[in-house]
C-alpha cells in the first residue's frame, strides 16, 4: 500500500500542465517528500535513476515562489531553441552529480546545483574579464581563502572538483550567515556577503523589509536571482514545458585515480583512448602539459575507462617522471623567479647549464629539472677530456650515467678505448638534441580573452611555433577553439 501511495505521489508530480508561458499569480504549496522516502523511491528498480529526478524530489522551493516577468523572461530565452537548451543542460553531464552529491553532503539545498549553470555553463575553463575562474567563478582572493591554490602547474579554480568542494564550502557559510534564506544566500555568492549585509542593515534602519527582492542591490544581483529562479522552474518542471532533459544518470560518471609521480597528459589520454580535451576538460586543474613533479598525481577519468587502470598492462602504475623541460630566456627572467617557477634551486639550474654568473642572456635555452633530486643535478659539463686511466664505465659512474646512454652520446660501443685528450660529451648540447627530438604535441582549448602571447607564455613556447603548427591564416581566436601547442619535455 505504502509503495503505491509512493508510485502516485511520483506520477503526479510529473503531470503535464499549461503549455502557455503565462504569468501565475496563485501561490501553489510545492511537493516536499522527505530524503528518506525519496532514497526508497529510487531504490525501486522500475524507476530509472537520472539527477533531474533526484533533483525533483529532493527540491526545497520556497513558499514565496512566483513567476514574475522578469523571470518569464529568462525562461523564454532558454525556449527559444530547445536543442541548444538540452545541449545547455548536458555540460554539466560529468560534474552535475558530484555537485548535489556535495551539497547534500552539507545539507544544503540540491537546488544550488544550477548555479554553475549561470555562473559558468559548468565549464571549468571559464574565465570571466574581471578575473574570476572556473566553474563556480572563484576570484583569487576568495580562491585562496578556500584554499584553492595556484601555481606554474595548476590553478585550483580551474579544478571541477576541489573548486566545487571550495564552493559548498562556501555556500554552507553563506546559508548559514543569512539564515537559510536561499535568495539572500545566492544574492551574497554573487555580490558577495559584506554587501549584502550593508544592504539589509540600511533597510532595517529605515523599517524596511529585508528579504532580496526589497534590497537594494547591484544590476547584476538582481538579475542573478531571476535567471536562477527560472532555470529551477524549467528543470523541475520540464515535462509542463515540453522539454526534453538529457540524461545524466544520478550515479558517478568518473572515477577518482591516483598515480605515482608525474603524468603526461596526452601520454595518459591514449592509454584510456579518450581525447585528450576530455581529459584536461576532466582535470582542468592542470594548466600545463602533465601534472606536477610531486609523489603522486590525481586523475579523474571516465568510469567506462577505469577497467583498464586496474588492467595488469597499466603503464602508470609505476612512476614515470618527466625530468626535464627547456626554457627560453625571456626579458625579465631571474634565476631566482625560474627556481620558485619550476620548483627547483638557483644552484641546479647554474650547474646543469654550467653558468659561472647569474646573468641570464635573452633568447638562451636553459635545462630546467624538474626536480631536487640527485638524478636530475648529473650534468655539470658539456665535454669531458679523456686523462690516463679513463674508462667509458669510470666517467659513466663519476657523472651518475647509464654507461649504455654514455656510449649512444658518443656513438661509441661500451667496451671501446678512449684515447689520451679525447672530447667526449655528457652534458647540456646533448641532452638538448635528445630532448628536440622528443617534442610532445598537445592539444589545447581556447579560453575566453586567450590570446596567442598568453598562450606562448602558459606553455613556454614561442608564437611563431603556436602559428606554424596550426598554419594559421589569422591570429583571432576563438573561444573553444582547439590548437596544437609543440612543448619540449620528457
Amino acid at each position: 500500500m505504502e509503495r503505491r501511495f509512493l508510485k502516485n505521489l511520483f506520477i503526479l508530480f510529473f503531470i503535464v500542465g499549461c503549455q502557455q508561458l503565462e504569468i501565475d499569480q496563485t501561490n501553489e504549496s510545492t511537493l516536499q517528500i522527505s530524503p528518506d522516502i525519496t532514497k526508497d523511491i529510487f531504490a525501486q528498480e522500475n524507476i530509472k535513476k537520472n539527477v533531474w529526478q533526484y533533483m525533483q524530489l529532493n527540491n526545497n522551493l520556497e513558499d514565496d515562489f512566483v513567476i514574475d516577468e522578469q523571470v518569464l523572461s529568462y525562461m523564454n530565452i532558454h525556449l527559444k531553441d530547445l536543442e541548444k537548451f538540452e545541449k545547455y543542460l548536458n555540460d554539466s553531464y560529468y560534474f552535475i552529480y558530484f555537485v548535489v552529491d556535495e551539497l547534500e553532503k552539507n545539507n544544503l539545498p540540491v537546488e544550488l546545483a544550477i548555479l554553475p549553470y549561470i555562473e559558468s555553463n559548468y565549464d571549468p575553463f571559464s574565465i570571466s574579464p574581471s578575473g574570476a575562474v572556473g566553474m563556480w567563478q572563484f576570484m583569487p582572493r576568495t580562491g585562496r581563502l578556500y584554499k584553492l591554490n595556484k601555481s606554474w602547474w595548476n590553478e585550483d579554480r580551474h579544478d571541477p572538483f576541489k573548486s566545487t568542494e571550495a564552493a559548498v564550502e562556501y555556500l554552507k557559510y553563506l546559508y548559514q550567515r543569512f539564515d537559510q534564506d536561499i535568495y539572500l544566500t545566492i544574492a551574497s555568492y554573487n555580490a558577495g556577503p559584506s554587501l549584502v549585509d550593508r544592504r539589509i542593515n540600511q533597510n532595517k534602519r529605515r523599517g524596511e523589509d529585508i528579504d532580496f527582492w526589497s534590497l537594494s542591490l547591484p544590476s547584476q544581483t538582481k538579475n542573478y536571482v531571476p535567471k536562477y529562479i527560472a532555470l529551477r522552474e524549467l528543470i523541475f518542471n520540464s515535462e509542463k514545458y515540453g522539454l526534453k532533459m538529457p540524461d545524466i544518470p544520478y550515479e558517478p560518471v568518473v572515477e577518482k585515480v591516483t598515480i605515482p609521480g608525474q603524468v603526461e597528459i596526452l601520454a595518459l589520454s591514449e592509454f584510456l583512448e579518450i581525447k585528450p580535451e576530455l581529459l584536461y576538460k576532466l582535470n582542468a586543474g592542470y594548466t600545463k602539459w602533465a601534472s606536477a613533479p610531486k609523489d603522486e598525481s590525481v586523475f579523474y577519468i571516465p568510469m567506462e575507462k577505469y577497467y583498464l587502470f586496474i588492467s595488469d598492462k597499466n603503464p602508470f602504475n609505476i612512476t614515470n617522471d618527466i625530468n626535464w623541460i627547456s626554457h627560453n630566456v625571456k626579458k625579465g627572467d631571474n634565476l631566482w623567479d625560474l627556481s620558485k617557477k619550476y620548483d627547483t634551486e638557483v644552484k641546479i639550474i647554474k650547474e646543469i647549464n654550467y653558468l659561472d654568473s647569474s646573468l641570464l642572456s635573452i633568447d638562451d635555452t636553459l635545462l630546467i629539472p624538474l626536480s631536487k633530486s640527485k638524478s636530475n643535478t648529473f650534468i655539470p659539463y658539456e665535454m669531458y677530456i679523456i686523462s690516463e686511466g679513463d674508462t667509458l664505465w669510470s666517467i659513466a659512474k663519476k657523472y651518475n650515467l647509464d654507461v649504455r646512454d654514455l656510449a649512444s652520446m658518443n656513438s661509441l660501443n661500451t667496451n671501446d678505448y678512449l684515447q689520451l685528450g679525447q672530447q667526449i660529451s655528457i652534458g647540456n648540447k646533448n641532452i638538448y638534441r635528445n630532448m628536440e627530438s622528443k617534442k610532445r604535441t598537445i592539444l589545447y582549448s581556447v579560453k575566453q580573452g586567450d590570446n596567442l602571447y598568453k598562450i606562448s607564455q602558459l606553455f613556454d613556447v614561442t608564437i611563431k611555433s603556436i602559428q606554424e603548427i596550426n598554419d594559421f591564416s589569422e591570429s583571432t581566436l576563438m573561444p573553444g577553439q582547439i590548437i596544437k601547442i609543440a612543448i619540449r619535455a620528457f
